[in-house]
């Protein structure tokens, strides 16, 4: 449980720094805007091909974001 909550803080916070709007990031991943709500704020993680996208999208690395590296 604590690997979720990692995961789940940073990708709220890269998410929120983006610089980009909720709609932006749903468009480029190709999932709701409502999902990337959710991302952040409820216990619904992306499904693999979505978190890629995010990932990519964002620049973000994934070994980060899962919390194997700081």
């Amino acid at each position: 449980m604590e690997n979720y909550n990692v995961i789940k803080q940073r990708l709220t916070k890269e998410i929120k720094e983006s610089g980009y709007k909720i709609k932006e990031i749903a468009l480029k991943v190709g999932v709701s805007p409502e999902m990337i709500t959710q991302y952040c704020t409820t216990d619904k993680l992306p499904k693999l091909d979505t978190f890629a996208k995010l990932c990519k999208e964002l620049d973000l690395d994934a070994n980060y974001i899962l919390g194997l590296s700081d």
